[in-house]
This record gives structure tokens, sequence and C-alpha cells, in this order.
């Protein structure tokens, strides 16, 4: 079982070992147990609606104890690092919950992943149990295979974890049996590592505390003016951190979760228009494909944040929600931040169209940078990830003077607002001037024949590297197509901006969190290259 440490400069070396993490000590910040707390506060209002039954706050609460008690039965204790292997699904949330009150750390797996790739996570993480959704047991069986048995995690069932058998939960209740689950909770307290979507290298576990969890809701709660009555749709998936956040902040201020198992642009309008559907989590590709399925039908004014995180969205995107009258609020935040860091606020939609928004209530931002001009983005504030697990260099070598170095490019506007452009791994330098794929991008989405577009660097004698767009078209791709839109490039951005090369493709590759997955559209490239 891994230890209790707090981050304290002299016990960080627990950490690079491998051995410890924060843990609640009486120096820290301590708050009652968030999901037994939200139950005693609105036991009666609603907590969780899926495609099955909607759960009341207690209902969830009591759901969480039973499985809390099946999880004990089963050898977990505080400390044990358990992994979720699942989709979206009541289950899944109830076992975070009992996780929570545990005192376990939860590792939410990609299900996209190859089992070598899960494997690998698996021995990083140091995990001691793996919860699986029945429908992924062959993926989970062969992860474990990657491991050759040695120090494998033991298997729990998902399903069977959080909903058991009507016969054992009332031999539960007949026996009365003392609750595991803690009262309390440490806002030191990692609750959950989260792996880096690895699109640049390998995979970091970002630590995340239940004070950045909480600072992280705070913050969102203040900036879309409170709770009250909300229903938020979360079709992202749960092991990605836009999705955990949206359960953290229910959680927290009590709105009601609405769950999708996965995103469905047609499913997401329906119950936007039928199930009184005021907030939803998207990416600029979920939220295209809504806008495209919805015709010309407005949105309903229920509808009173689209949050769109992921990168920067498209102009063309924003101008085409918004006349369907979505407002969609552009957010800026990552995985070390526990989501959210800037987003803009609702009365800013349509003066700043475009702006990531100012930092969230209790977050700093800053561009190092002069003012107007792009430089990376710093964060600093109590949302942000104490480090890496097992990864204390890399810890160090994220920070700068205490400021989390983001690699995102960005500027702040002369009223503070922050606009973002890019990576800055997915920077294209050419002839010694700045390329930003995304902004390239933008204006090809621009053109009527084009429904997707990525942009990445190809290596050039002259110019060190040049633009290549990768398209998928509404139309049969041609040569004249692939000239046109250069034309239109050409007519909207300086010439070292214009793509050297247009490439037609019948798809453009994404990773689980909906982001383009640059590096892949890269070895398509480089194969194709002579």
């Amino acid at each position: 079982m891994v230890e209790h440490t707090r981050l304290h400069e002299e016990t960080r070396r627990p950490i690079e070992e491998g051995r410890g993490y924060p843990g609640p000590d009486e120096s820290g910040a301590v708050v009652p147990e968030w999901v037994s707390r939200r139950a005693y506060l609105t036991p009666g209002a609603t907590a969780l609606i899926d495609a099955r039954r909607r759960w009341s706050f207690r209902e969830l609460d009591e759901a969480a104890e039973e499985a809390a008690a099946r999880l004990w039965d089963a050898g977990v204790r505080p400390g044990h690092h358990v992994a979720i292997l699942g989709r979206n699904s009541s289950e899944y949330v109830i076992a975070l919950c009992a996780l929570m009150g545990l005192g376990a750390v939860t590792i939410p797996l990609n299900t996209r992943l190859a089992p070598v790739e899960i494997a690998w996570q698996l021995k990083d993480g140091d995990v001691a149990f793996l919860l699986y959704d029945e429908d992924l047991t062959d993926l989970s069986r062969q992860a474990l295979g990657e491991l050759s048995g040695e120090g494998a995690p033991r298997l729990l069932s998902l399903a069977g974890v959080a909903l058991g058998d009507e016969q054992g939960q009332k031999a539960a209740k007949a026996a009365g049996r003392a609750s595991v689950r803690r009262p309390c909770v440490s806002f030191d307290e990692v609750q959950g590592i989260i792996y880096t979507s690895g699109t640049t290298g390998r995979p970091k576990g970002a630590l995340l505390t239940y004070g950045n969890h909480w600072w992280s809701a705070i913050g969102s709660g203040i900036n879309l003016g409170g709770h009250a009555g909300d229903v938020w749709l979360l079709s992202v998936p749960l092991f990605h951190v836009s999705g955990l956040s949206i359960v953290m902040r229910s959680l927290i201020h009590g709105f009601a979760v609405l769950l999708h198992e996965r995103f469905d642009p047609a499913a997401a309008n329906e119950a936007i228009d039928r199930q009184g559907v005021t907030i939803i989590s998207v990416v600029s590709t979920m939220l295209s494909r809504m806008i495209e399925a919805r015709g010309d039908r407005r949105f309903p004014p229920t509808l009173r944040a689209v949050l769109a995180g992921g990168g920067p969205v498209p102009r063309p995107l924003l101008e085409a929600a918004l006349a369907l009258g979505a407002p969609v609020l552009q957010t800026y935040g990552m995985t070390e931040t526990a989501s959210q860091a800037a987003t803009l606020s609702p009365q800013d939609a349509l003066r700043k169209l475009g702006s990531a928004g100012k930092p969230l209530f209790p977050v700093q931002i800053r561009v190092d940078a002069p003012l107007g001009d792009v430089g990376e983005i710093l964060v600093k504030g109590p949302s942000v990830s104490p480090g890496y697990y097992r990864r204390l260099e890399e810890s160090e070598k994220s920070r700068k003077d205490g400021w989390l170095l983001t690699g995102d490019l960005g500027y702040f506007d002369d009223e503070g607002y922050l606009y973002v452009v890019d990576r800055r791994a997915d920077l294209i330098i050419s002839g010694g001037e700045n390329v930003y794929p995304a902004e390239v991008e933008s204006v090809l989405k621009r053109h009527p024949a084009v429904v997707e577009a990525g942009v990445v660097p190809k290596s050039d004698p002259r110019w060190g590297q040049v633009p290549v767009a990768f398209i998928v078209a509404r139309e049969k791709p041609t040569d004249r197509l692939a000239a046109e839109l250069i034309q239109h490039c050409e007519e909207q951005l300086a010439r070292y901006k214009v793509p050297a090369e247009v490439r037609f493709v019948p798809e453009l590759p994404y990773n689980a969190a909906g982001k383009l997955a640059r590096h892949l559209l890269q070895e398509l490239l480089e194969r194709k290259t002579p």
C-alpha cells in the first residue's frame, strides 16, 4: 500500500521513488467528504440521469456506500491505486464516488488505448486493482497479459462493484455493518492520477488533489454565475479531465448531470431541446457535428452555456453556433489545471468572439511576452497539479518560479482577455516566421468545400519548414479543388502561412479527448513524402 505523504520540499523524494503522494494531515484544509456531504445538504435533488434511471444525491450516496463496502471486502484500502477501464456509465460514477470515500487513488484509463499502452500505465501507476466494463473484458485481460503476471493488478468487475446483486445488497443492509468511508478529505490529498494524452511522447501521470478539483469547481461556478437548477450534459469521456471535472462540480455545487455513454450530435441536440440541458462541454469537432445536424433550428433559451475547450475554436464555427442561439464560451485548460483555467464569461460571448476569456477567480495566468505579443502561457493557482507521479525531475522542469509552463501559445489583449493561438510543439517556423496551424486550419474551414482541416510542417530545403494541409472534403477531391483551397488561403493569409501542399484524406485522426492528433498526421506525411 502506498504511504501518505505531503508535497512539502522535504517529502518529495517518495514521489520520485514511486512510494508516496500527498495525504491528509492536520496542517491541510479539511472538508467533509463530498458525496455524503452533498447527500446531506440536498438529498432529494437530482444528481445523475442516464438512459435507465434518475439518481438523487441520497440514492447516489447510498450506492457509493454499498460499492465502498464491496471494494473493502475485495481488499481495497486507503492509498491503494485503483484504475478504471470503462465507458461513461452510472456504474463508473458510483465506483468513482466509492473510491473517494475509501481514500483510494483513482486512475482513469483511456478505453481507446492498445493493451500494451494500458499495461504501461498500470505498471507506471502502481495500480493494485483494475475495475473494468464487462464488454472490455478482453482488453483488460490482454493488458494484464502484457505484464506477464509480475505485479499485475487484481481484476474487479465495474458493474459488480457498483451495483452488486440484489441478494448481496439485502444481506449487507441486514448486517448493519459500519461504514468504511472516511468522514473528511484533505485538500492536499491526491484524488487521482490522470495520464496526459501523450501526443508528443510518453504520457505522464498528473497528480490531481481534492484541492485542485475544489478550486477548479469554485472558479467555474463563479464565472458561470452559480449553478442553481443546472443540468450539465456529460458526453465527453469520464476518463478525461473534462468529464471527471463535471462530476466533481456536480458534487460540490449540487447540479444534475445528464450522462451519455458517448457523444452523438443528434442525441446531444435532443437532450438540449427536451431534457432541459443548460450546459454542455464540447470540443470544436463535437460542436461542428451538432451544428451540422441541427440545420436551421435555433437552440432554446434554456441552454445558457456551451463550454468549448480542447483548443481554439475556428471563428466560422463560432459564428455559425451563435447564429443559432448557442452561447459558446471558449475555455482554456489542461489536465494539469484540473480542466478550466480561463473561460469566457456569458456576457462577453459576442463581444470577445474567439477569446478564452479571463482567468478563473482563483487562477493566475500570464504570457511570457509583451502585452499583445504571442508567448508561452504560464499558469499558477490552487487548481494546478502539484506534479507528475514518480517524475520529480519532469515536475520541476514544468515549473518556472512557481508557474506551470503549459507549452501553449497565446496573448492578452489590452482588456486582459486571453487568446490561445496554438501548442508550442505544433508551431511551424517557415523562413524564420511563425506559422500557427490552428490559424491556417480556421481559414481553410471557412471554405464551403472543407469539412475538417489539419495542418502540420514538412521539411523544406529553402524555408526550413512549410505547412501542409490535410483536408476532409464535402465533394470529390480533385487537383482543381486543391488549387482552389490554396488560392482561398492566399487571399486571407500571409504568403508564408499558405499551405505548400493540400492532401485529401477520408478522415482526420483525433484522440479520446477530441483533439486533433497532429503526430499521426505527421507520420502519414512522412510515410508519403519521398
